[in-house]
């Protein structure tokens, strides 16, 4: 029996133009549960716009957002990474060697772009995924208890280049994960959303057995690993595809729903 239900946001639940059938979701939502199950999302994305996405159903549901750095179930915080200052000072020196590299921190207060660094229609279309957003001088300088490091590669097709200098350049004190075509993650060894929905089925005392979860992205593959039963979409990438167990239908034909309706039916 599935307990809880995972879902990704970008190119899995929400259709490309960034829209979802809410009348079909809440009617889903009310079996789930009635059904005792726990419904959440769980993205890369920042906090703030989880909660504004969802703040219909905050009271119902979790998240799990920027790659499983920050929890909170049913409007209470449940974790919250740190990571370390040094740590974020050597990540901003090997991103200020490449200017290819825009470069955005994560915190828990809000997230933060270095002025001067990435142009307005950067910054803006940033502000969709990570709405609470301010500009400063110096990451170095910002008071705040960090989460993670979100990156966009200027030449997509370097992006795994870049993959291997993290990886190497870091030596494991922050792990690479990519999160679309152009999207980089630089977050905690250890986290990432299989372990963030791990710490939920802690607390509500499940197995991962009883997860099932949605993703298309690098970054879905550890909680399509992790749950007991598992989709990618249609268009999710090939190495998705292979991680999960099944393929369901693409984000915009509203895949997620379609599959939550077969397992959860009126």
């Amino acid at each position: 029996m599935i307990k809880l239900v995972a879902v990704d946001i970008d190119g899995t639940f929400m259709r490309s133009n960034y829209t979802f059938d809410v009348e079909r979701f809440e009617k889903i939502l009310a079996r789930i549960n009635a059904a005792g199950c726990n419904f959440v999302v769980a993205s890369g994305n920042q906090y703030y716009q989880l909660r504004e996405m969802f703040k219909k159903y905050r009271n119902e549901i979790s998240l799990v957002s920027d790659n499983g750095a920050y929890i909170e179930s049913r409007g209470e915080l449940i974790f919250a990474a740190d990571i370390p200052k040094e740590i974020i000072a050597s990540a901003t020196d090997i991103c200020r060697r490449h200017p290819q590299i825009y470069k955005f921190l994560c915190g828990v207060k809000s997230a933060y772009c270095e002025k001067n660094t990435v142009s307005d229609d950067v910054y803006n279309f940033m502000k969709k995924y990570m709405p609470r957003m301010e500009l400063v001088d110096d990451f170095k300088t910002v008071d705040d208890k960090f989460l993670k490091f979100a990156l966009l590669i200027q030449q997509e097709d370097k992006i795994f280049e870049y993959y291997k200098i993290f990886r190497e350049e870091l030596s494991g004190k922050l792990i690479p994960t990519t999160s679309g075509h152009d999207s980089m993650d630089l977050i905690l060894p250890g986290l990432h959303k299989a372990s963030g929905i791990k710490k939920l089925a802690e607390l509500f005392g499940i197995t991962a057995a009883e997860c099932v979860a949605f993703g298309d992205s690098g970054n879905d593959i550890e909680m399509l690993k992790y749950c007991g039963e598992s989709y990618a979409m249609a268009n999710g990438a090939p190495e998705v595809k292979a991680a999960a167990k099944y393929v369901c239908p693409s984000n915009d034909e509203d895949g997620v729903l379609v599959t939550l309706d077969k397992i959860f039916p009126n």
